[in-house]
């Protein structure tokens, strides 16, 4: 049987209403004495009353990090975004759930007004987000792993698309590709509609192709293997002078990789492959393993638990953060090739 708060007391040689505190988090409590209690009471198996706690301190110590889990694939590189979310929030002391909520905000409006969590972390963000509205409406702080269009106010951390996307396309101009096609993720399901990622990088990629002077060619694929083995299909069938890709869609990116290979196209003699912002688990799963702009997923998970955590703690909020993705070396990428590959 757990041991009570008052055994705890007594072992620890303090009083009740001390280890109340410590329990609590109600009232500062000296560190040593903090310790011998916390020590305490793992060696009797004492067990928080996580409801107790809240009621005394108005506080559950949860956070909701928010995905649309149903409409948006939870891949290698979304899970560092929520494991290292975890991990921050577990070392402050909160606990961190995932709401896996739908982006048009319905369910999400039922939930923050539960009471059921202290704050909540949003990812997948499109420009025109229904959950931004719903969490401003109901005053539940809130962060943003993304951003929306209007940034009024907004506590946020995203990806630097920018300059993700110049470092991808200047590696291949680097190697003397000209040629170039980019293949992201369909917009067409109401949940990728605007979606952040996909809009910035495009953006990106149409400015830097002005300065850079070469043709803008953008393919849209769903998110799947089956998608990207068509995308591929549709790369050597409409653009058969392509030397290089550049595929911002972690699911399809094996799929291109197969549709290009099975048309008897040699990657990276032929043609060069480059995926964009996704995990270095994704990008050697597949064979040639991938050069990749590697997801800053792991740095952002830990800073929008941060910034949400100074929200709840009244403290000053952090600067908006961008982080662009890390170029990883792999074997899908080399020097234009001297003649055109086979369609």
């Amino acid at each position: 049987m757990a041991a009570t708060m008052r055994e705890v007391a007594e072992a620890a040689g303090v009083s009740i209403a001390t280890v109340s505190f410590v329990v609590n988090n109600t009232k500062p409590v000296a560190p040593e004495t903090r310790q011998r209690i916390e020590e305490v009471m793992a060696r009797l198996d004492f067990r928080r009353n996580m409801v107790g706690r809240a009621l005394a301190s108005r506080r559950t110590r949860v956070v909701a990090l928010v995905y649309p889990a149903m409409e948006h694939k939870l891949g290698a590189s979304g899970m560092e975004f929520v494991t290292s979310a975890a991990r921050t929030a577990s070392g402050a002391g909160y606990h961190l759930v995932l709401w896996p909520v739908s982006n048009d905000a319905t369910e999400l409006s039922q939930l923050v007004g539960q009471g059921l969590v202290d704050g909540v972390l949003l990812m997948e963000v499109q420009l025109e987000d229904a959950r931004v509205e719903v969490l401003r409406r109901t005053r539940t702080p809130f962060a943003l792993i993304g951003r929306s269009a209007d940034l009024t106010g907004l506590v946020y951390v995203d990806i630097d698309f920018e300059r993700t996307m110049e470092q991808a396309v200047d590696h291949l101009l680097g190697l003397g590709h000209r040629r170039l096609v980019m293949v992201s993720g369909s917009q067409v399901q109401a949940s990728y509609r605007t979606y952040g990622p996909f809009v910035r990088a495009a953006a990106a990629y149409r400015r830097i192709a002005a300065e850079r002077g070469f043709e803008v060619v953008i393919l849209e694929c769903e998110q799947s293997i089956e998608a990207g083995r068509a995308a591929a299909e549709q790369v050597l069938a409409d653009h058969p002078g392509t030397t290089a890709v550049l595929v911002l869609n972690e699911f399809a990116a094996p799929g291109l990789v197969s549709g290009l290979l099975r048309h008897g196209v040699r990657i990276p003699d032929d043609v060069s492959v480059l995926s964009v912002l996704t995990s270095t688990e994704a990008s050697t799963s597949v064979e040639p393993a991938l050069t990749s702009m590697s997801s800053p997923g792991a740095e952002l998970g830990e800073l929008g638990v941060q910034a949400l955590l100074r929200l709840l703690e009244g403290a000053d909020a952090l600067p908006p953060r961008l982080l662009p993705g890390t170029l990883v070396p792999g074997d899908s990428t080399g020097p234009v090739p001297m003649a055109t590959p086979p369609g």
